[in-house]
């Protein structure tokens, strides 16, 4: 499964809201330094998709706001 994604840093509050595209906006504590943000984004979707998070992969934009998250759940 593939979700676009986009990420917003430095927020006070983590959430994830889900856009009428099916895309979805997360709300990350963490700054964008040091890949902290995208650790962050990881955690939170294994959480949302109750998956482990060695079944996130980040496919495009690691250093950008807009991402292409793939969600393997076929383990």
């Amino acid at each position: 499964m593939q979700k676009k994604v986009k990420v917003k840093p430095n927020s006070k509050q983590q959430k994830i809201e889900e856009q009428p595209d099916g895309s979805l906006t997360v709300y990350l504590k963490s700054p964008p330094v040091d890949g902290k943000a995208n650790q962050e984004l990881i955690k939170l979707l294994a959480e949302k998709f109750d998956v482990t998070k060695s079944q996130i992969r980040i496919k495009l934009g690691l250093s950008s706001r807009e991402k292409l998250i793939e969600i393997d759940t076929n383990i």
